[in-house]
């Protein structure tokens, strides 16, 4: 299976750059990981604050994700030297476009940084599997919202089916984790949320992002396996163990790799 410096993430946080006086209250909020929005939450005479913002707030005891301005922008260059901070545990990376994008981050830090592109438009989704074999890419995201007005979709729902199948299966190929789901603009529709982030779960996307503390523990819950699904996984792991690399069967039914890969999946978001 491929290594992963990070563990698995089900939420992913934004947060605005420019209200420092939320990251404490981001970072209580029991999201995975807490993402500072430099980007569509920031106005462009507030960047420079909302840098220093960050900068004042990194440390490595209070880690954060960074969605920076994307490579085009004026502010895409001084965004990316906030990388170098140790309290910065990964990049999320808007429009990109193509590998070149992931490219051009890392040669501007020049840190090993994890990185999380995020796609949005249609030619990020042509090129999918491109981006996300570039350096250091750990998982790709889903801009639902950006992608939909990209495509003159209707709406968020049924109609991104196709291209989530897709998202998962490049991922898959590509060797990264599985993909990051979009928002859901609903922030007191738990109803709404829960349904949204079930079925991307079901397509086999692996965590999603929030706009607000109070979708976390939904988002949280979907994504954290049951006691008997934990339980289940625990006596495959361990039959397999045993079993040493050879097929083996449990409750009258044969166990082979696919089926232990899918209980250290289990036991991996368990951990989580």
């Amino acid at each position: 299976m491929p290594h992963f410096s990070q563990p698995q993430h089900r939420s992913f946080l934004f947060v605005p750059g420019s209200q420092p006086d939320r990251f404490h209250k981001a970072f209580e909020s029991g999201a995975d990981a807490v993402i500072v929005d430099l980007e569509d939450a920031v106005a462009p005479g507030a960047k420079a604050q909302a840098r220093r913002a960050v900068a004042e707030w990194a440390s490595p005891d209070r880690p954060v994700f960074i969605r920076v301005n994307a490579r085009n922008t004026p502010w895409f260059a001084e965004d990316a030297q906030l990388l170098k901070l140790r309290g910065v545990a990964g990049v999320i990376l808007p429009k990109a476009e193509s590998a070149s994008d992931v490219v051009a981050l890392i040669s501007v830090t020049r840190t090993k940084i994890p990185v999380f592109p995020l796609i949005e438009t249609a030619h990020a989704m042509w090129n999918a599997l491109e981006i996300a074999k570039a350096p250091f890419v750990q998982q790709l995201m889903f801009g639902t919202l950006d992608f939909i007005a990209d495509m003159g979709m209707a709406s968020d729902g049924y109609e991104l089916d196709t291209f989530r199948a897709q998202m998962v299966m490049t991922s898959r190929i590509a060797g990264i984790r599985p993909p990051v789901d979009g928002v859901t603009p609903s922030i007191d529709d738990d109803d709404r949320l829960t349904t949204a982030t079930i079925k991307a779960k079901q397509w086999g996307f692996g965590g999603k992002l929030c706009i607000h503390p109070k979708q976390v523990s939904v988002v949280n819950a979907c994504y954290t396996p049951s006691d008997s699904e934990v339980a289940w996984a625990q006596r495959v792991l361990d039959e397999s163990e045993k079993a040493n690399g050879a097929a083996f069967s449990i409750d009258g039914k044969m166990v082979d790799r696919p089926v232990v890969l899918q209980a250290q999946r289990v036991m991996n978001l368990a951990r989580a």
